[in-house]
């Protein structure tokens, strides 16, 4: 099979020669810190996936967001820390040697409407000639659809993550109840990039799934209400889904971290029937969640990155957790997240050389 045949039928719960092979990618420490990426000049996950011969899996994108986007800018450097205005416009405190650190954020550039007017005036202008996509050229880098052995998606944007890392988390939080008019106005907005972009891409490309980013949710469950994300944000993935239905899209996943249990039955009801790369802590072992939804969820991820740090044995069992899923379809196994730097290199190597012999890789 190739990487692309193998890659749709495993997401449809068809039979397939082996598992499709592939991971997430890896945290900056990686590259300067494991033996394995320093000796042999891997200093990016695209030619990490490379190095380890990965199956091959590329996606799409157009202006989904910001555009044109704000320029980020440093203000000044203070007790170690610099502080800038980010790519969202928020005023962020960070590390000098930041590193993969999360940055610690202090104010959004919206706190009222009149904010937000300014931004949407600014950055989200739908006639803006940085919207127009030059989709020859996106064509010119990948093959013709009818030659192409991996598969290809389409990214359709975030309806309230990136809004979230707009307005803050604790400014979503107030926002939701001060603003509501301005909060829906902003999914709308967004939706409607999202909905500008596809209408360029879809017509071009025969895809094989649609992707999107959120991070709306922590280890306790979503950032945002449940009434909010059912009666602001399910409307817009449904307009979303529709445009992805008629070109024959039918496996579209988000990366949304933390707890998701809250909100799947809203996903699921959108449309988005795949979690990646589906963070375990702070949820569930993947499996609990494929049994609940047999045949109608898919997970990409979910190999628990704390068992990847505690050795071969851990690593072995929890693989062996993972058989069945893996044997059942709709689950691709690797990495639920970036892997850290603490993960042994020859550890990791373990784990891939066993990730291969268990699910037919090798």
């Amino acid at each position: 099979m190739t990487d692309r045949e193998r890659f749709n039928r495993q997401m449809r719960y068809q039979s397939v020669d082996r598992s499709f092979n592939m991971e997430f990618g890896y945290w900056d420490e990686n590259f300067a810190e494991w033996d394995i990426f320093v000796n042999n000049g891997i200093k990016s996950n695209g030619e990490a996936d490379r190095f380890f011969s990965f199956d091959r899996i590329d996606a799409v994108y157009g202006p989904t967001f910001m555009s044109p986007p704000i320029k980020p800018r440093e203000l000044e450097i203070r007790d170690g820390k610099r502080i800038i205005v980010n790519e969202d416009g928020v005023l962020a405190e960070v590390p000098l040697n930041r590193g993969s650190s999360i940055p610690h954020f202090i104010k959004s550039s919206i706190t009222a409407p009149e904010d937000w007017e300014r931004v949407k005036a600014e950055h989200f202008d739908l006639k803006h000639p940085s919207r127009i996509i030059d989709v020859a050229a996106l064509k010119a880098r990948l093959p013709d659809d009818d030659k192409r052995d991996f598969p290809l998606g389409i990214y359709c944007g975030s309806m309230i993550g990136k809004i979230r890392d707009m307005l803050t988390f604790e400014g979503l939080a107030y926002a939701m109840f001060d603003y509501p008019e301005m909060v829906e106005d902003m999914v709308e907005t967004v939706c409607q990039a999202a909905e500008l972009t596809m209408d360029q891409l879809l017509p071009h490309f025969k895809f094989d799934y649609a992707s999107g980013w959120e991070d709306i949710c922590f280890n306790k469950g979503p950032m945002v209400t449940i009434d909010f994300f059912k009666n602001v944000v399910v409307p817009r993935y449904k307009r979303l889904n529709k445009k992805l239905k008629a070109y024959g899209i039918d496996i579209w996943y988000t990366d949304c971290d933390g707890d998701v249990r809250y909100l799947l039955p809203y996903f699921l009801e959108s449309g988005i029937n795949c979690l990646f790369p589906y963070e375990v802590n702070s949820c569930a072992h993947p499996g609990e969640l494929l049994d609940q939804y047999p045949g109608e969820l898919r997970i990409m991820g979910g190999v628990d990155k704390m068992r990847l740090g505690e050795g071969p044995e851990a690593i072995k069992r929890y693989l062996q957790s993972l058989e069945k899923y893996v044997a059942r379809g709709g689950y691709i196994p690797f990495c639920d997240h970036r892997c850290p730097p603490n993960v042994k290199p020859a550890d990791y190597l373990y784990y891939l050389d066993l990730k291969e012999k268990m699910f037919g890789m090798g």
